[in-house]
């Protein structure tokens, strides 16, 4: 399988403060990777390094020629009162194409219009995104991750604002998305990401990688993982301790 993102001994945080630490982490085309761990243990960090944000203290991220990231952020991060369409919103995910400043074509408005098809949402093109739930709008920036076609898709805690009627569709929507894009997924949600992703990634502090969806209690103890298998009738539950190296 082809390696597109490759990270190796990265050190990173912020001015002199190590937040992680001997991270190494290989992303390969078709991947979906949960991203797991305590709050402040580095997932945010993770992320900021793997989308250039920070550069880190030490290390080395190669990734493939013309590499193309797009990225779901959290919307409590979004200003809603910000005067911009959900097509506008769309739209605005070409920034990072080399085209963004020309005129939208006649094919990425129909691009824009798949997506919202493919979202659910496509009877909201011209409403302004102070008028969404939050559930809305992630669907919206979803769209907007989508519109350069990228080769791997990262989502920061994409079911948070999500209405549960909508939670299972979205993540039909990723294993779809999956057969195209590699795919990295941040969430608190452990028990219902582990039924969906491919591995996991558990960050605090460092980086422990399990190359499936499964964690055994071998690979617990080994890895000194904080997290604890619960079996709840036929949903997995999954605990988190603090690690121990």
């Amino acid at each position: 399988m082809q390696t597109i993102l490759s990270l190796e001994n990265i050190v990173a945080g912020y001015e002199s403060k190590e937040v992680l630490k001997d991270v190494n982490l290989k992303v390969c085309h078709g991947d979906f990777i949960g991203i797991i761990g305590p709050n402040g243990g580095g997932k945010t960090t993770l992320l900021k390094t793997i989308l250039g944000l920070i550069s880190p203290f030490e290390g080395t991220i190669s990734k493939s020629d013309g590499l193309n990231i797009g990225y779901l952020p959290q919307v409590n991060s979004i200003d809603k009162s910000f005067p911009i369409t959900v097509k506008e919103v769309v739209l605005s995910g070409r920034l990072s194409s080399n085209n963004w400043w020309k005129k939208p074509d006649k094919a990425q408005l129909e691009k824009v219009d798949e997506l919202l098809a493919f979202v659910g949402m496509q009877d909201y093109k011209s409403t302004a995104i102070g008028e969404l739930s939050g559930g809305q709008m992630q669907r919206i920036f979803l769209c907007r991750a989508l519109i350069s076609d990228p080769q791997l898709l990262v989502l920061d805690e994409p079911n948070t604002y999500v209405d549960k009627s909508f939670e299972e569709n979205l993540y039909n929507l990723l294993g779809e998305l999956n057969s195209k894009m590699a795919i990295l997924l941040v969430s608190h949600d452990v028990g219902t990401v582990s039924s969906i992703v491919k591995s996991i990634a558990c960050v605090n502090g460092g980086l422990h990688y399990h190359a499936s969806n499964k964690i055994s209690n071998e690979v617990l103890k080994a890895y000194n993982c904080p997290i604890e298998i619960v079996t709840h009738g036929t949903v997995p539950h999954r605990v988190l301790k603090n690690h121990h190296s």
